[in-house]
């Protein structure tokens, strides 16, 4: 189970709500008011999304996306049962995924 990333569905008919939440600090690069040293930005640069083992999204984010961001998005041709797979990468090598069944 992923610890970074929520997601939250809603089926109706063929299609389903998709809305995610992923918990990360997002900051731009800073200096250090006390030190006067550089702190380096931290932020997600790739979202990845697949559903069933196919790619729907491949998103190359930088460090202009909120902190915590939010994503949704309304998928149309769905069955009871889809996997959707959801993962993200950041510039400092972290990564997180998980897994959701529609």
């Amino acid at each position: 189970m992923s610890k970074t990333i929520k997601v939250r569905t809603k089926m109706q008919d063929d299609s389903a709500v998709i809305r995610l939440l992923i918990k990360h600090p997002m900051s731009v690069q800073r200096v250090d008011k006390k030190t006067g040293e550089k702190i380096p930005a931290h932020f997600i640069n790739k979202v990845k999304i697949d559903r069933n083992g196919e790619s729907l999204i491949n998103a190359d984010w930088g460090q202009g996306v909120s902190k915590n961001p939010y994503l949704s998005f309304t998928l149309t041709g769905v069955q009871k049962g889809d996997r959707l797979m959801v993962s993200w990468h950041d510039n400092k090598g972290a990564t997180d995924s998980t897994e959701v069944v529609l």
